[in-house]
């Protein structure tokens, strides 16, 4: 499985984007998509991410209420639209998949993705 994440650029604060994980390869069955990010300095962080089913999406607290997580299952991409973005936001964006977890769960520790994507930056100027 590959991953493609893209749309990431530079933002001022209040604007949006609109982040997208494409997945190829062996992608048949249901997956989870978790979406992290890395600050410079710190360490990588669980921002939001979708369940196998789709019916269960959880958040961090620091996104809740501006960010949401959608899945075209046809296009077989997950999308992460961040709104009124902050300077905070300003990271480099992961998104990450499995196929083993539980249908309806959502896994906010990234050890328990298997693929990871490439990586897009987010930078939010004030």
């Amino acid at each position: 499985v590959q991953l493609q994440a893209s749309g990431g650029g530079l933002v001022q604060t209040g604007d949006s984007l609109r982040l997208s994980c494409a997945a190829s390869g062996h992608t048949s069955g249901s997956y989870a998509t978790g979406w992290f990010r890395q600050a410079p300095g710190k360490e990588r962080e669980f921002v939001g991410g979708i369940s196998r089913s789709g019916g269960n999406k959880r958040y961090a607290d620091s996104v809740k209420g501006r960010f949401t997580i959608s899945r075209d299952n046809a296009k077989n991409t997950v999308y992460l639209q961040m709104n009124s973005l902050k300077p905070e936001d300003t990271a480099v964006y992961y998104c990450a998949t499995n196929y083993r977890s539980r249908y309806s769960y959502v896994d906010e520790d990234e050890e328990g993705y298997d693929y990871w994507g490439q990586g897009t930056q987010v930078t939010v100027s004030s």
